[in-house]
């Protein structure tokens, strides 16, 4: 990719609308999040930057990269916010979540000033992918092309959601685009700059985030496309010693890189830490990753990497392996083949959609009748933007990992540049094309601007906007733990004096937010341990996420074996409370049962009776959607008892009134049963 310079007074008008365009995208992203409180990962990412950034300690969070942590974590160090003492147990056991929750709410940090400045430093990052992109598309297709690439990433969902969270995927999308362009750029021009440039992209991009290990096939395939070309023009024996260097170059700059951003240090710890380790020991991360733990150890053993970037690398491989997954009714935890495409196809803007298929006819058209043509442009800018898509793509259709559509955020700037195709298409076509491409640019814009401030919860008509996206995909492709603010506003507005509940996905404190709710299952779990609890008549707030039990061991159907489970734990309820409450009778319990024993038991029925009743909620209408991302109902007594303390057929008539939008009657009052028998009995 060439950048021409600025010749003309026009073009300086033009660069400087561009970084107004890159500014505003950066600007609508970060306020949209002002009313919003802390994603799922940020907790943690911003606990490890600040970690990293002043104690130097390298053990919590390594699975993330190192660079837009220690880059989101820098308004922390510059208010010289204290850590929580490195005496407390979560620290020793790098248990980021924990201590994380400790540093943001428990110590008298301005949580939501903090996490306005480290937003507004990461919305840097994706303004720069902006830039990037026009720079890209203008070499390509001319300014008009540019801009047309450019405006689809500032009103782009999908970027406004994730661009400026503290996390690693907007700096990752930035430095796998600019990698792959500085790299062909590189070959294609010989130069010392040049190649200190791609050398030094490349490392960082490999302490952004693990999935920079796809740069060696994209770079390597690179190299063989402009090894070939250099073959075939006589220059073959020369070009494959020049690329053989400049290989080993970047092999050098990536191991410096890596090691300058641990402070040449080895160790994962600060000084002498009695007592302190990881969070998972190595044995358990090496367990069945076969030849790469091998390698590994041997990496480890003769300290090639530093610890914590080679541990980090570990879980990472460890955790790809299988995990829990949810996508329109259905459960897995390794995965679908179709995951990755069905979230594009939905969270995608349908404009942008129809765009990209207009780019590609008229990309088929023009290389059926100029195919030298469209040749030299493949040696020219476009190498490397296919190679980068192809790659990504392939790896994520193979990945296990299916949590979220922002694992697809680097094929995006990739799609932006080849839509900037239509504007010498528009240009040759007349007045009517350039009116057809404002008009999907316009209504493109206007998508993004309907949905905010819930970026992340966009969802496009195919499946009937974001009132829906619950029922397709959660997580961070929907909730991300943001609408904490959102569902306090509307409790105060409309159920100020009723009893709430709340299962809440997030790593935001629902007390720091004003929320005085009894806590029904949660993830994580971090702050106060839960109260055991009958379910009782109120305000039931759910998280979307603990709504489709994705991460629960009772999600998908419904079984006779369940439902067997339950009834028995059922019977057990009045000692259960018993046992919390009434020390006396605690004490006569504990002689039919140990106390583990009662606590696995409550754990294993309050998680029965919340699928229970998460399955007879998801057919109910909710009274409201705060965010899209947390689904609210009111249930009376008659409905509780139906869903949760009835026989299976009392269930059963409640899920059937639900679907149809039908008052649920109470169960018919059950027979006394037997003496229950105690847990573990």
């Amino acid at each position: 990719m060439v950048i021409p310079p600025l010749r003309q007074p026009g073009e300086a008008l033009c660069l400087a609308l561009v970084i107004a365009l890159a500014s505003l995208h950066a600007i609508l992203g970060v306020t949209a999040t002002a009313e919003k409180s802390m994603t799922s990962d940020e907790i943690a990412h911003l606990t490890a930057g600040h970690a990293y950034n002043t104690r130097g300690d390298f053990r919590l969070q390594p699975e993330n990269g190192n660079l837009p942590q220690r880059l989101a974590a820098l308004p922390h160090a510059l208010a010289g916010d204290p850590l929580p003492p490195p005496d407390r147990a979560d620290w020793k056991g790098a248990e980021v979540w924990r201590y994380g929750h400790a540093f943001f709410y428990q110590s008298g940090l301005p949580v939501e000033e903090r996490l306005f400045q480290a937003r507004a430093v990461m919305s840097i990052v994706s303004a720069a992918t902006g830039l990037l992109v026009f720079f890209w598309s203008r070499a390509l297709f001319g300014p008009a092309g540019g801009f047309i690439s450019l405006g689809l990433l500032v009103f782009c969902p999908a970027f406004l959601a994730h661009g400026p969270l503290a996390t690693s995927d907007m700096t990752m999308t930035l430095l796998l685009l600019a990698a792959v362009g500085a790299w062909w750029r590189h070959l294609r021009t010989p130069g010392i700059a040049g190649a200190l440039l791609s050398a030094a992209v490349c490392g960082l991009a490999f302490i952004a985030k693990f999935s920079a290990v796809l740069l060696v096939p994209m770079l390597g395939l690179l190299g063989v496309v402009w090894g070939w070309d250099q073959l075939r023009s006589g220059k073959g024996r020369a070009a494959w010693r020049r690329l053989a260097f400049t290989t080993a170059g970047h092999i050098a700059a990536v191991w410096f890189v890596i090691w300058a951003a641990y402070g040449f240090r080895f160790s994962a710890f600060a000084g002498d830490q009695a007592d302190a380790h990881f969070s998972h020991d190595w044995n358990s991360l090496l367990i069945a990753l076969g030849w790469r733990a091998d390698l590994l150890v041997w990496l480890r053993d003769w300290r090639v990497l530093p610890e914590a970037w080679l541990h980090g690398f570990a879980f990472v491989l460890q955790f790809a392996r299988a995990r829990g997954a949810f996508m329109s009714g259905e459960y897995s935890v390794t995965g679908w083949v179709t995951f990755f495409p069905w979230a594009f196809m939905i969270k995608t803007t349908l404009p942008l959609l129809l765009l990209l298929a207009l780019a590609g006819l008229t990309t088929a058209r023009q290389a059926a009748r100029t195919r030298a043509a469209l040749g030299r442009r493949w040696a020219g800018s476009i190498a490397p933007l296919a190679v980068l898509f192809a790659v990504y793509v392939a790896a994520s259709l193979a990945s296990n990992l299916n949590i979220g559509h922002r694992h697809l955020l680097p094929v995006y700037p990739v799609l932006f540049i080849a839509a900037g195709a239509l504007a010498p298409v528009a240009r040759a076509a007349g007045r009517l094309a350039w009116t057809l491409v404002a008009a999907l640019l316009i209504w493109h814009a206007a998508e993004s601007w309907r949905v905010r401030p819930h970026y992340l919860a966009y969802f496009n008509q195919v499946v009937g906007g974001p009132e829906n996206g619950w029922r397709h995909l959660v997580d961070s492709s929907l909730d991300w733990g943001q609408d904490l603010p959102g569902l306090r506003t509307w409790l105060e507005k409309y159920a100020r004096g009723e009893r709430v509940f709340l299962s809440y996905f997030g790593t935001g404190d629902p007390l720091h937010e004003g929320i005085r709710a009894t806590a029904l299952p949660a993830l994580p779990e971090v702050g106060a341990a839960r109260r055991w609890h009958r379910l009782e008549p109120g305000v039931y707030a759910l998280s979307a996420t603990m709504l489709q039990q994705v991460y629960s061991r009772h999600r998908g159907p419904w079984t006779a074996e369940l439902e067997a489970e339950f009834q028995r734990l059922r019977e057990l309820e009045v000692d259960f409370m018993a046992f919390q409450g009434d020390p006396a009778r605690r004490e006569e319990l504990l002689t039919k049962a140990p106390r583990e024993n009662w606590r696995a038991g409550w754990a294993n029925y309050e998680s029965l009776r919340f699928a229970r009743l998460c399955h007879y909620l998801r057919l109910k209408r909710p009274v409201a959607m705060i965010g899209y991302s947390i689904l609210v109902h009111r249930l009376d007594a008659g409905e509780i008892a139906a869903a949760t303390g009835g026989t299976v057929r009392d269930w059963q008539q409640a899920l059937e009134a639900a679907a149809a939008g039908r008052p649920v009657n109470p169960p018919a009052a059950a027979p006394v049963p037997p003496a229950p028998r105690p847990p573990g009995g």
